[in-house]
This record gives structure tokens, sequence and C-alpha cells, in this order.
């Protein structure tokens, strides 16, 4: 047996490449930032070919840091953002278009098409999902209209659709895996999370050839191999990035949730093998699919999460570096009444609303940097609490703790706000790249090189709690003002 598990985490804004010993001590870490592609106003694109460059230099990279050895790696585990979609030719390889984000909302009018023609009901009871630009279904057709508008091609199979996870594999494999896992393929608005198998309505409703689908496979167990020098090694994990989070953070059983911080928030709670619909906004979908077992989660989405510091530095140049964040929010006991709604694309969960865009609200002559820094910081915080609100109205369970991950979790202020906002103690782990470990846990368990799930929870350990110090009173005031903010935003883009 190898000595290590390699993950390969492709996301929004970077790819890396984390190699993982059996203590789950990080051996290696290899990172390269994606370029974001805007070509109009909502517009959110990645290149295809730079995903795959960059998260094959960063896994060499990793292996090179190292020293591993490639027969020392027991098996390749891949995480990746979800939704983004990709169609490619499959002789040439190449993309036919760039990659459509999962951020991107220029599909908004093919679903309120949806709508108008009465699938609402049917998206929410076959996929768990709420129609939305979001997801993958629309993105694709979007795709095909331009590209193949009579479906020839993709018809005879000769173009091929993934979300990332399914680009990467047929990448890495010289294109012998043409394969996506189900907790991805419950993400495209095209699968049946209850019967398991692609949804012949809406393929009709999108004029989407079956030809051009992947497999779906579970969501642990090999789907190929990829060359390393003289070695074929195992790729045996993928998941969505947050489904990945939710298993890396050992919530195997019903009621146990984990938010990541990344560039948006999402937060994520098992809820076994019976989904739950949600009638508070919220998604169901499929949180991991093993040994002929699916379970499912509720999901809330904020789509605009850490990304909110990242524009403060790179579009308002009010900082330098996001680290900075966390000290200029803490200069300060509050906002002066500045609210910030980074609806930047949209609103996710519980609004779902296309049309909102951001706002900055509650401003003074005396407002500054910093109380808009904090604004920021906070408006993340907000997001989380109507992510949880929702979630406990759906499944009458009260979250006793959070556990959180992602990029801004090591925001002390964050987490401290967020605990305070909540009224939950907030969990941190020693290991914060959940993500790229929960992707190494299930490939080490279809490889044993871990045991079962009891050995790795063993294995998590506590790096922080947060616990919440605000009175009921001054928390109530906040909430009332962010969402005396979020109404502004609301449909402010005409349809």
């Amino acid at each position: 047996m190898g000595k290590y598990i390699l993950t390969l985490d492709q996301g929004t804004t970077s790819s890396r490449a984390v190699l993982f010993d059996h203590e789950q001590n990080i051996l290696a870490l290899a990172q390269k930032e994606l370029k974001q592609i805007y070509p109009r106003e909502g517009w959110v694109e990645h290149d295809p070919v730079e995903i795959w460059s960059s998260q094959y230099a960063v896994m060499m990279e990793v292996i090179a840091q190292s020293g591993a050895a490639p027969e020392e790696i027991a098996a390749i585990g891949l995480a990746n953002q979800r939704e983004t979609t990709v169609v490619w030719d499959r002789a040439s390889g190449l993309p036919v278009y760039n990659a459509i984000c999962w951020q991107c909302r220029r599909t908004a009018d093919i679903v309120d098409r949806l709508r108008k023609e009465g699938l609402d009901v049917h998206i929410r009871k076959t996929t768990g999902l709420i129609p939305d630009a979001y997801f993958s279904a629309t993105k694709l057709k979007w795709i095909l209209d331009r590209v193949d508008p009579h479906r020839e091609k993709a018809k005879r199979g000769e173009l091929l659709f993934g979300t990332v996870d399914c680009w990467l594999i047929w990448k890495l494999t010289g294109g012998a895996a043409h394969v996506t896992d189900a907790t991805n393929a419950s993400r495209t608005m095209l699968y049946d999370i209850h019967r398991g198998q692609w949804d012949d309505t809406l393929l009709r409703a999108l004029d989407i050839p079956s030809a051009m689908l992947p497999q779906v496979v579970e969501s642990s167990g090999a789907v190929g191999h990829v060359q390393i020098g003289n070695v074929h090694v195992p790729i045996a994990g993928m998941a969505g990035d947050q489904q990945a989070a939710l298993f890396g953070q050992t919530c195997f059983a019903p009621g146990e949730a984990k938010n990541t911080y990344g560039t948006g928030c999402f937060l994520l709670m098992n809820t076994g093998t019976t989904p739950c619909e949600s009638k508070n906004g919220l998604l169901t979908t499929i949180a991991m699919a093993r040994n002929g077992q699916v379970q499912y989660a509720l999901e809330g989405s904020a789509f605009t999460g850490g990304a909110v510091i990242q524009w403060l530095r790179d579009e308002l140049g009010i900082l330098s570096d996001s680290a900075q964040a966390e000290a200029i929010a803490s200069s300060i006991s509050d906002t002066g009444g500045v609210y910030l709604v980074p609806a930047f694309t949209g609103l996710g969960a519980p609004y779902w609303d296309m049309y909102a865009r951001g706002c900055l609200v509650g401003l003074t002559r005396g407002t500054g940097r910093a109380h808009i820094v904090r604004a920021a910081q906070e408006s993340i915080a907000y997001q989380v609490w109507d992510l949880v609100n929702s979630m406990e109205k759906d499944t009458g369970l009260a979250l006793t703790s959070l556990n959180a991950d992602g990029g801004a979790s090591r925001d002390r202020f964050l987490l401290q706000f967020q605990a305070d906002i909540l009224g939950r103690p907030v969990r941190r782990p020693v290991v914060r790249e959940t993500t790229a470990l929960g992707a190494a846990y299930l490939a080490g368990l279809a490889v044993d090189f871990w045991r079962d799930t009891e050995e790795l929870r063993q294995l998590w350990r506590e790096d922080a709690a947060f616990l919440p110090s605000m009175a009921p009173a001054p928390r109530e005031d906040l909430l009332a003002g962010w969402h005396r903010a979020i109404e502004r935003g609301l449909g402010w883009v005409q349809h």
C-alpha cells in the first residue's frame, strides 16, 4: 500500500494540489491562481485549458516538492468547483467555448422560460434544486445554441459535456473516462436525485442530447488511472467541493453540518438516506454516493462570501491584501449603521433572486474605510445566519455548533462575529483544507488506505472554538438592519 493520498482541488479562483499522509498531515501543497474572465456585466468564464494546465502543473509540483515516488501514492482524490460547465470536442480534446462559471448569470432568461413553461415543480421534485442560472443545465443549452444549434454533433456524441471534475478526469485519463460522480450530477439541474439517472423531461425541454452526457458513478471508487512516471495511480475519489468539505469535516451522520467560507458561502447539513424537501429556499442535493448507498444533504448557498473581500482589494483598492480585512474590521466597534449586501451576481438561498444586485447603505459623512471593510466582513456572517435559519425551519433541528472551513475561516474576526450573530459556537479544525481532505478520505476509503469512517472521526482535531458573546437585543437589531438592506437590492435589474 502507498504512503500518501494526492488530492486535486480545482476551485473558482485557483487550482491546488495537496499530499496527505495517513494521519492527515499535509506533506506538500501547491497552488496556481485561475484567471477570471468577465466578457460582459454578469458574465463569468474560465479557460478550460487553463483549468487543466494549472491543475496538472500543481499536481506535478506537489510530487516534486514532497519527494514522494509515484509508487508511494496510493490514490488520487478530486474535488472541484461545481456547476461550472465545459463542452469539448471528443476527437480533438479541445473545448468549443470557455467554461461558463457557476457565478455567471447570462442564462437568466432561459430559466424564466422554464418557469413560464410550468417546469418549476418538476425541477424541484426531480432534481432537488430551484430553477436558477446558477446550475449547469441552462449554461449547457446556451453553449450548444451557439456552437451546435441543430445538435447534430452533440447527438452523435462528438461533443462532450462535463462539469469540472468530468473535464479533468477525461484529460487525466487520456480520454479513457467520461464520468462524473453523483454529487456533481446533482448540481446540473438535469439529474433525478431519487432514481439516480438523467431526466428525460429536462433534457427535452432544453434540447440537450443524452449522447453527450457522462456516466454517473459513485463518489468513492476507482474510475480510471493517471500515469505518473511509469506508475498508473488510480483516481478513486471525487466530489463537488462542498460535498467533499462536508465529508472532510466528518459530517457523516444526519444533523451534522458545516459551512465553507470560500468564494461563496456554502452551508450543508447531512440528512441521511432520506432527501429532505425544503420549504424555505434551500436545495436538496446528494451529499455522497458510496458502497451502493446515497446520502442526501440540505444546502444553502450564498454566491458572494470571501469574494467580497477580494472585491474590496481588486475593484475598490481599499485593501492591498485580503488578510488586512481582519485587523481593519477589528479596529472599530461597529459599522456605524453601514450594511453591504454583496449581491454582485444575484442572491442565492433563501432569496433566489437572479435580478438582485449589490448595495451599500447607511452611509453618512462620517463613514470611512474601516466601516466599509467591517460591513463587508459582517455581510458574510449575515448570509450564513439566513442559511442556518432556513435550515433549522426545514429540519426542525437546532444546530448546537457550526463547523467552519475554507480560506476565510482563518479570519478570527469573521468567525467571532459569526458565533455572535448565530448565538452558537463555531468550531474550526486543525486541517483547514477540508475540501481537499474530504476528497482524500473518499479516495483513501476506496483503496483501504483508511479502514472506515470511524477511523476518520478519530483523526479530526479542533484548532479553535469561537463562543458567542453578544446579547440577544443587539443581535436582533443588527439582523433587522441587515434584512432592511437586503430589501433594497432585491429585483434591482429590470427583466
